[in-house]
């Protein structure tokens, strides 16, 4: 296994074609458009999807913009973030543990919509 960095070069509509090291985790870029900006370069990971009943609710995945000059949290950037659609947010560990907390409370929420819709199919006293 090589210890050198894996290096992409990508073309860019304002500064031609740059090279830039990949990190480890990067998926690749097989589907970089050369009209891309070099600030709008992006690193990303495989996503990680949230499919139900053939619908993509969630999609998570890492980010890394190395040339980004955006300073807005949340935006993305520089520092490499987890970007989740659709909130449309590049979240730090802590926000991303606090949406998965969140996620972790809206299910018990649906089991207790299930647990209440079975009462009711079932004859139970909500119907």
């Amino acid at each position: 296994m090589s210890t050198e960095p894996r290096l992409v070069t990508l073309a860019t509509a304002d500064s031609g074609p740059v090279t830039l090291p990949c990190p480890a985790w990067c998926a690749g870029h097989a589907h970089h458009d050369p009209e891309t900006l070099r600030v709008d370069l992006v690193h990303a990971s495989p996503a990680v999807d949230l499919t139900h009943l053939g619908r993509e609710l969630f999609s998570a995945e890492l980010v890394q913009s190395p040339y980004s000059e955006s300073v807005t949290p949340l935006l993305g950037g520089r520092t490499p973030g987890v970007s989740v659609w659709p909130l449309g947010k590049t979240l730090d560990p802590v926000a991303l543990y606090g949406l998965a907390a969140d996620l972790d409370a809206y299910a018990d929420r649906l089991r207790g919509l299930a647990d209440q819709l079975a009462t009711v199919l079932d004859g139970g006293e909500d119907r």
